[in-house]
């Protein structure tokens, strides 16, 4: 990913309760010239207190001593809705991930996860798009595949609409998407609040996986 040096540097809080861990990440993400870490915090409350409106990217520890790690994303997310969240954790229940969805994560990682891994899915997020680990995905989708499909609202979608939210689903960032489309990145912004107006949802990884279970369950569709 090119990295462009006019940008300003991508604030990121960490919550954990092991120190260890918060160090370990600081240090990580603040030798990336475009990276910054502006707090760690050990506790939701402390997390609750003091994140919203100072950080782009929140990396987000499911379990903490004094509440839900999904509810801290549910609760920062309501008070800056521009936060990104990615939630890391050592648990995989398949549960956890579609709560960390339902919450407004954009991306679940777990903690075995390489450095880089971390240091990718936070520019991802920062700029849009969305981060599941291959096993949360595989998890994910077989979920989605499980399950009863909602109404089909996506037959109401335009073409161009659908082909956006396809590229939703694969994780693509506004500019990206603006760029295989032929599209304004503020084109597609537009493009993705209609979508979501369209399809019942605020969260555009709900609105990714309304796409996948689609078109699991019509493997044959022009769309």
């Amino acid at each position: 990913m090119d990295i462009s040096e006019d940008l300003p540097s991508v604030r990121v809080a960490i919550v954990d309760d092991h120190e260890v861990v918060r160090l370990g990440l600081k240090n990580l993400i603040d030798h990336q010239p475009d990276l910054e870490v502006v707090g760690d915090y050990g506790t939701a409350e402390s997390a609750i207190a003091h994140i919203p409106h100072h950080a782009d990217v929140v990396v987000l520890d499911v379990r903490l001593p004094d509440g839900n790690g999904l509810e801290v994303c549910q609760r920062i997310k309501d008070e800056d809705p521009a936060l990104q969240v990615i939630m890391l954790t050592s648990f995989e229940q398949d549960e956890m991930v579609l709560d960390a969805i339902r919450a407004g994560a954009s991306g679940y990682l777990l903690k075995e996860a390489r450095g880089h891994t971390v240091i990718e899915g936070i520019r991802t997020v920062a700029q849009g798009g969305s981060l599941f680990s291959p096993k949360v995905t595989a998890t994910l989708f077989q979920r989605i595949r499980a399950s009863k499909p909602p109404t089909d609202a996506i037959e109401e979608l335009t073409e161009s609409e659908v082909k956006v939210l396809s590229l939703v689903a694969e994780g693509k960032t506004n500019r990206e998407i603006g760029e295989i489309v032929f599209l304004s990145e503020k084109t597609v912004k537009h493009y993705v609040s209609n979508i979501l107006s369209k399809l019942g949802y605020q969260r555009r990884a709900e609105a990714a996986a309304h796409y996948a279970r689609y078109v699991a369950d019509h493997p044959h569709s022009s769309r």
